[in-house]
């Protein structure tokens, strides 16, 4: 069960309107790392923990915590549209700055939404639920929430320097202290389950039925051997059950395919076509 409390959980306060940075703001709402996404990524994740305990109960903290962001964000992007000119906007666009402001304003801020936020990014892609990862394995789980997070804060920090209002500054710098948090609080319950079952998800898949010849082989696939110098080349692996090792030059392990031919009633291209020599044009299409 869930409970409204009507105050912010932070201030929501621009100095002044400015839709054009309310457009922009959408992102940080409605985009791929926004709010709406975290929000339901955790609440989901906590929903589907079978059991009770100190992980479920983090999730449904901070999943709560972001539908107060969500809440935030939905009353700054609706202040910051106040006094945007929604009248005739020719007329209004005669005026330079009038104009420059209708220039960014998202038009749907107008006429869908009445001046309010929507679940959208800052191009107007409607938020989608696939977004969002739950997927009942914990660790595989919390990784996603930490780049979630990394995702997140980085687009805050953008958004933080392409406006100069305080009031907006003010909400974005508590935006980015909280998802700090979230990062650290990721990573430490990452590190607690990656030592009761180390770091390979799933750590429960039978090692016998893995091709561990090539687990802990770097592949060189690309121009140059830069890639050698890494941590990820020789040593031990982090999950300690292997050794790295790197090969410059890998040949292929599998044959050339080759596909029985289609039924005729696929009409597909004849063998007899695609298999004759192509060396030559033939006269009709030179």
């Amino acid at each position: 069960m869930f409970y409204h409390v009507k105050e912010l959980q932070y201030h929501a306060k621009p100095e002044r309107p400015d839709p054009i940075f309310a457009t922009q703001l959408q992102e940080v709402l409605g985009g791929q790392f926004g709010e709406i996404s975290v929000a339901m990524q955790y609440l989901f994740q906590g929903w589907s923990v079978r059991g009770d305990g100190k992980y479920r109960d983090l999730l449904m903290d901070t999943g709560t915590e972001e539908l107060a962001h969500i809440e935030m964000l939905a009353t700054m992007i609706a202040r910051l549209l106040d006094g945007a000119p929604v009248g005739d906007l020719e007329t209004a666009a005669k005026n330079p700055i009038i104009g420059a402001i209708l220039g960014g304003m998202n038009p749907q801020h107008a006429i869908v939404s009445g001046l309010g936020a929507m679940p959208a990014d800052s191009v107007g892609n409607r938020w989608t639920a696939d977004y969002i990862i739950a997927s009942g394995n914990l660790l595989a789980d919390f990784r996603a929430n930490l780049n979630a997070e990394s995702q997140g804060r980085l687009q805050v920090c953008r958004l933080y320097e392409m406006t100069n209002d305080r009031g907006v500054k003010d909400m974005l710098s508590w935006l980015i202290a909280r998802d700090t948090m979230h990062q650290n609080q990721w990573i430490a319950a990452i590190r607690e389950l990656e030592s009761k079952e180390n770091v390979v998800v799933p750590s429960t898949f039978p090692k016998s039925l893995e091709k561990r010849e090539v687990a802990y082989t770097l592949f060189n696939y690309s121009q140059g051997n830069a890639s050698a110098a890494g941590p990820w080349a020789h040593g031990m692996a982090p999950d300690g059950e292997g050794v790295f090792n790197y090969v410059e030059y890998p040949a292929p392990f599998g044959d050339v395919p080759k596909l029985n031919p289609a039924p005729p009633n696929i009409f597909n291209t004849p063998p007899a076509v695609i298999n004759a020599n192509t060396d030559t044009i033939p006269p009709n299409l030179c």
